[in-house]
C-alpha cells in the first residue's frame, strides 16, 4: 500500500478540521465574555511587561473572490478615515486601562488592506499606538502588503514609523489561476513592490502563497514558487485554500469544478514544500517556511516556536490585544473578540467602552490541552515532564489523553517517557491528531480541509 493509499485509510483526503490558531477554536467562543471583563483582563496586565499588538483594517479596494476573511470593499477613503478615527478613540481606551511602562514585543497591521491607508493615516495610527506602548527591544512592526495598493509614499510613511518586516500575498503568479480567483497581480509588480520595500531598509520579507487553487498543476505552482524565490522572502507561508463557498459568498464565483482533488491537493503542496526545501529554507510547523538565520527558524530549533491567530510566531508575550472590528485578544484568562461588524465596533468605542461581544474564558483543561495542540502544531511532539511541570495534571490522566488520542492513528504516532510525537509520515495527519485532544463538538464546526 501507498503512502497517499495509507493517508486516505486514514480519512485525510475527506477530513475537515481547525486550522488551531487558537484552542478553543473561535467557533465555540461564547457571549460570556463583554467589555466589562476584557477592560479587567487588561488592567491585569503587569506594569513594565510585553504584549503583543494587533490592528485591523477591514477595508479593500477589491474583493478579491478567493478571500473569506472579514473585509468590505470601498472606492473611497471616508469610510477608512472614519474608522481610523475610531482606532484612535479605542487606542485611546486602552490607554486608560493600560499599566505604566508596557512595551510592544510584536506590531501587526492586518486586514483587509492595511496598506489603503492614506500615508497620514498611518503616521497618526502609529504614533497614537507608540504614546500608549512604544516598541520595546527587538520588537517587530509587521505590516500585510498589497502590491496592488502600495505607493512609495505610503511606504515611506510606513518606513518613518517603524515597520521592520513586510508581508505580501502572492497567491499565484499564474495569469489564469489569478483571473479564477479573481486578484490579478503581476510578477514584475509585486517584484517591484518587494524591491522598494528593501530600498527602505525593510530587511525582513514575508510572503504568502497557495496552494489547492482552481486550475492549479504540480507545474504551475512549480513557476510560480521559482518565481516567488527570486523574491528571496525570509519567510514563506504555504496556505492550503480554504473553498468554502456556504461561508463566503464571494468565493461562489470561483468554479468548484475547477479545484483539484484532496489527493492532488497532497500532491501540489509536496512539490511546493520540496522546492522550498531545496532551496535552504527550513521547515516550520505544518505550512511555513523561513530562512535558517531568521527568527522563527531559530525559535522552531529551540523549542520557543508559537502558535496565533496570524499563524506561527516567535513571540513570546502572553498577552495579544486585537484592535479594530472583528479582531481576537487572548490573556492568560481566555480569549476576547470584538463585534465584526465595523459599525457596531464603532457605536461601542463612541460609547465609550470596547466592543467585546464574545469570548472563552479558560476551564477545566482548556490551557493543558492548548498546550498540547500548540506543541504538536509547532513541534510534532509533545514534552510529558513540561506538561507536568505547568499544569495540574497526573502521569495517569496524561497517559490516558496520549492513549485516547493515539488509538485512531495506531502505528502514526509514538509515545514514550519522552511523551507524544508525530513521526514525519505522519506529519500530513497533524492537524487530525491535534483534533484527537480537542475535547470541544466540533461536529457543527465548518471547517477547512485537511490537506
Amino acid at each position: 500500500m501507498t503512502h497517499e493509499s495509507q493517508l486516505m485509510r486514514l480519512g485525510l483526503f475527506d477530513a475537515r478540521v481547525p486550522r488551531y490558531t487558537s484552542y478553543p477554536t473561535a467557533p465555540h467562543f461564547a457571549g460570556g465574555v463583554g467589555p466589562q471583563q476584557f477592560s479587567e483582563w487588561i488592567q491585569s496586565v503587569q506594569p513594565g511587561s510585553a504584549i503583543s499588538l494587533y490592528l485591523h483594517v477591514p477595508f479593500c479596494r477589491r474583493l478579491c473572490w478567493f478571500c473569506a476573511c472579514r473585509t468590505q470593499g470601498t472606492s473611497s477613503d471616508e469610510p477608512v478615515r472614519a474608522y481610523a478615527a475610531t482606532l484612535k478613540a479605542e487606542i485611546a481606551l486602552l490607554k486608560r486601562h493600560l499599566a505604566p511602562g508596557v512595551t510592544l514585543s510584536r506590531l501587526h497591521w492586518g486586514g483587509g488592506t492595511p496598506t489603503l491607508l492614506p500615508p497620514d493615516m498611518m503616521r497618526a495610527l502609529a504614533d497614537s499606538i507608540f504614546d500608549v506602548v512604544p516598541l520595546g527591544k527587538g520588537a517587530e512592526f509587521s505590516v500585510e502588503i498589497d502590491p496592488n495598493e502600495v505607493d512609495e509614499d505610503r511606504l515611506d510613511a510606513l518606513a518613518a514609523a517603524g515597520m521592520n518586516r513586510a508581508s505580501i500575498g502572492v497567491q499565484d503568479f499564474d495569469p489564469e489561476i489569478q483571473k479564477t480567483i479573481g486578484r490579478e497581480q503581476g510578477y514584475e509588480l509585486t517584484k517591484r513592490v518587494a524591491d522598494m520595500i528593501r530600498d527602505r531598509g525593510v530587511a525582513s520579507l514575508n510572503a504568502d502563497i497557495l496552494y489547492g487553487l482552481p486550475h492549479q498543476t504540480r507545474a504551475r505552482i512549480a513557476d510560480s514558487v521559482q518565481k516567488l524565490l527570486t523574491l528571496s522572502p525570509d519567510r514563506v507561508a504555504l496556505y492550503g485554500y480554504a473553498h468554502v463557498p456556504w461561508m463566503s459568498r464571494r468565493q461562489q464565483m470561483i468554479p468548484s469544478d475547477a479545484m483539484p482533488t484532496p489527493e492532488e491537493r497532497l500532491r501540489l503542496f509536496e512539490t511546493a514544500r520540496q522546492l522550498f526545501t531545496w532551496d535552504g529554507y527550513q521547515e516550520i510547523g505544518i505550512d511555513h517556511f523561513a530562512r535558517p538565520e531568521d527568527g522563527m527558524a531559530i525559535a522552531a530549533r529551540n523549542g520557543t516556536l508559537h502558535r496565533n491567530f496570524q499563524g506561527y510566531t516567535d513571540d513570546t508575550a502572553p498577552v495579544l490585544i486585537g484592535l479594530g472590528a472583528s479582531s481576537i485578544s487572548r490573556f492568560p484568562q481566555g480569549y476576547a473578540q470584538n463585534a465584526a461588524g465595523t459599525s457596531d465596533h464603532t457605536k461601542a468605542i463612541r460609547d465609550g467602552h470596547f466592543s467585546t461581544h464574545r469570548g472563552h474564558v479558560f476551564a477545566n483543561e482548556d490551557l493543558l490541552r492548548a498546550r498540547i495542540i500548540e506543541a504538536l502544531m509547532c513541534d510534532f511532539r509533545v514534552n510529558r515532564a513540561e506538561l507536568l511541570r505547568d499544569h495540574a495534571v497526573s502521569p495517569e490522566r496524561l497517559d490516558e489523553l496520549f492513549r485516547n488520542a493515539a488509538s485512531a492513528f495506531d502505528g502514526w504516532v509514538q509515545i514514550d517517557a519522552e511523551g507524544f510525537s508525530i513521526p514525519v509520515k505522519a506529519r500530513p495527519l497533524t492537524r487530525m491528531i491535534a483534533r484527537a485532544f480537542d475535547a470541544y463538538d466540533q461536529s457543527k464546526a465548518q471547517h477547512s480541509a485537511a490537506i
